[in-house]
């Protein structure tokens, strides 16, 4: 037995820290996963009353209107042609904490809740098509990875590269970090991406996997290294002025909503994992769709009421929309959930930025802060006309088979499944040589600014495994700034993830 092993907060050893417990590699996440449940549940919990990540931000109310027909692929009503729908947004960082600058390099928080005839619906996505890791069980180690360290309280870059050298499906997403959308010019020059996988559901109970890409109309724009710096110092709420100020003036800030939409039969054998957060589905091979458009027209009278207490789910859907096989997001479904019954009380869905605007007739009761009545009868099934569940009424989407046995792994992998393709396509077919040298810039910067040199050694070769050209650029540029090798002291030695001792 080896000398040092992770157990859960009882000392019983942990079964896995990378993968959950799932119907099959590519099933259901299970119920009975005590430990990645003990995992969200504690994480959610470790910081009140601010956000644990996505602390610090800011939005605006607004409306969307459907301009195009997509109801040939959804029968959801708030998508129907010509439907406009109330709604709320909030931007944000992720790891800052409340009063961290704007202009970190981050990526931002893109949530949208429609208050539709039907109940809510959120969209919780980011400024970014993918994300750093591709199964829940890692994401409370991500998430600490990118914010302090418990001996200094500071955030550190050599714990950063330390899991996403570790974590090489991290590449597409640091890639993106890296170049020049990670620092957006403001809220209005950044699009926002579902980055999972939804379904939608016809009226013919047919089943679409979607992609949500919410497209600027203001243009792509961002900031250099050196511009967000000199922000950062300046005015720290540079991005949340900045969207106040725009409405306030009457320039309403306006997207344009697109859609991929990949056929349910078609997701069996795609060349590579269409539920992998990692990963993005080529316009060549599913082209945008235009939906309606989303414009913030309405600023928030009282931030703590209307914003730092608006609670965005991604399981708050409507019929005609759902979720995937996606492991990341089916667990979302429970922690976003549970990490605002933790923050704002149980009853948080009867605050009034996140009250639906239609009737709810609901079996919960009682709890810290409940403000409306509940009446008899309490329970169900009854015979004294409470409400009773109708199945036919949601045409449920998201319902798909699995088989298998219970299984700490991977996905499946495919084809074209790896996880430095798609980045080396970003810095290769994307960008132009004046961003690739940004690109390089910026990592040099990052790299040394305390990145011990075995990691640094980790992060050259994770480097060059998306690019090589790339890897040398940014292994002479931090060895030409750093004189050498780093002196940074780090942290303890890295063990990678299939237990061989890092390199030295």
């Amino acid at each position: 037995m080896a000398e040092k092993y992770t157990t859960t907060d009882s000392g019983a050893p942990a079964p896995s820290v990378e993968h959950s417990l799932t119907v099959g590699s590519d099933g259901p996440i299970l119920l009975q996963d005590h430990y990645l449940i003990e995992q969200m549940a504690n994480f959610n919990r470790e910081r009140i009353p601010e956000r644990q990540p996505h602390a610090k931000g800011g939005g605006a109310f607004g409306q969307f209107e459907v301009t195009q027909d997509v109801s040939a692929y959804t029968k959801a009503r708030f998508l129907q042609p010509g439907a406009k729908t109330e709604m709320v947004a909030r931007f944000s960082t992720v790891a800052g904490e409340r009063g961290s600058p704007d202009t970190w390099r981050d990526p931002r928080g893109f949530s949208l809740k429609f208050y539709t005839d039907d109940g809510n619906f959120d969209m919780v996505g980011n400024n970014t098509p993918v994300f750093f890791v591709r199964d829940p069980m890692k994401f409370q180690n991500f998430i600490r990875s990118q914010k302090r360290m418990a001996a200094n309280n500071l955030r550190d870059h050599n714990m950063q590269w330390d899991f996403w050298t570790l974590s090489p499906e991290s590449a597409h997403q640091v890639t993106w970090l890296m170049g020049d959308r990670g620092i957006p010019k403001t809220w209005r020059h950044m699009n926002g991406y579902s980055s999972h996988t939804y379904s939608w559901i016809n009226d013919k109970d047919e089943l679409f996997w979607v992609k949500y890409h919410f497209k600027t109309d203001q243009g792509i724009d961002f900031l250099t290294q050196e511009d967000a710096d000199r922000l950062a110092g300046e005015d720290a709420d540079y991005h949340q002025r900045d969207l106040y100020n725009s409405i306030e003036d009457g320039d309403f800030p306006s997207w344009t909503l697109h859609v991929q939409i990949m056929p349910f039969e078609d997701a069996k054998t795609y060349r590579f994992n269409p539920f992998d957060l990692t990963k993005v589905w080529p316009h060549s091979d599913y082209p945008l769709h235009e939906v309606g458009k989303m414009t913030l027209n309405r600023n928030v009278v009282d931030y703590h009421a209307q914003m730092e207490q608006a609670a965005f789910e991604p399981n708050n859907i409507v019929p005609g929309t759902g979720l995937s096989p996606d492991k990341m997001l089916l667990a979302r479904g429970f922690s976003y959930a549970d990490a605002h019954r933790a923050r704002l009380g149980v009853n948080y869905k009867q605050i009034p930025v996140n009250k639906p605007r239609c009737p709810v007739y609901s079996y919960s009761k009682d709890g810290a802060m409940r403000t409306e009545n509940v009446s008899d009868p309490v329970y169900a099934p009854n015979s004294y006309g409470g409400p009773a569940a109708q199945p036919d009424m949601t045409g449920e989407a998201g319902l798909w088979h699995a088989d298998g046995d219970m299984v700490r792994e991977a996905y499946t992998l495919r084809e074209d499944d790896d996880d430095f393709s798609q980045p080396r396509a970003l810095i290769r077919d994307v960008m132009d040589e004046a961003a690739r040298k940004r690109l390089v810039s910026n990592v040099v910067g990052h790299l040394c600014d305390g990145v011990s040199e075995k990691v640094l050694e980790r992060a050259f070769e994770y480097w060059r495994n998306i690019d090589k050209e790339t890897g040398d650029r940014i292994e002479k540029g931090v060895r030409d700034k750093l004189g050498g090798k780093s002196s940074a002291q780090g942290m303890a030695s890295a063990e990678s993830i299939d237990g061989k001792q890092a390199a030295e």
